[in-house]
């Protein structure tokens, strides 16, 4: 393992200390290229690990894995109801995240879980439509997927 790595999938996931790729799929040292930002949010060096991952380690799948009761997607969900951002860095990551919120209806049951679920959803679309990204999507070396952890159950719901 000294001399390089060879992952079969790269994860981004939440930085949520609850919910580490390894534990969630069971896997070891090596087997998983982790990239972990709250609600999942990109950035450019997010974008840019993603594809390092792609490119260089060849791993072919990409999951973009949401989490039960995420606290960004929380906040986002927050300022929605409340008109009001909060402020700094936190400010802005939200703010990555409330055009999510604001387009997820609100049909009287979990709206956060909902939220949630669609966050993901909506990151792996936008790497698909990525100019780097979607190229692997579209000559078949690469696929993105989305998925939920729940905290409750410790299980991965494929979206």
């Amino acid at each position: 393992m000294v001399e390089g790595q060879a992952p079969f999938a790269t994860i981004l996931g939440c930085s949520d200390s609850r919910v580490p790729p390894e534990l969630v799929f069971d896997q070891g040292l090596g087997d998983l290229f982790t990239i972990r930002s709250a609600g999942q949010v990109l950035d450019g060096s997010v974008l840019g690990s993603l594809t390092y991952a792609v490119e260089h380690l060849h791993t072919p799948l990409i999951v973009v894995m949401g989490h039960q009761t995420c606290g960004a997607v929380d906040a986002a969900v927050e300022a929605h109801r409340t008109g009001q951002l909060p402020h700094g860095h936190i400010g802005g990551l939200v703010g990555e995240i409330l055009g999510v919120v604001e387009s997820t209806p609100d049909d009287g049951t979990d709206f956060l879980d909902d939220c949630v679920r669609a966050n993901a959803e909506h990151i792996a679309q936008r790497l698909r439509d990525d100019s780097e990204l979607g190229g692997f999507v579209s000559e078949g070396k690469l696929e993105i997927v989305s998925a939920r952890y729940g905290l409750e159950d410790s299980k991965v719901s494929w979206l």
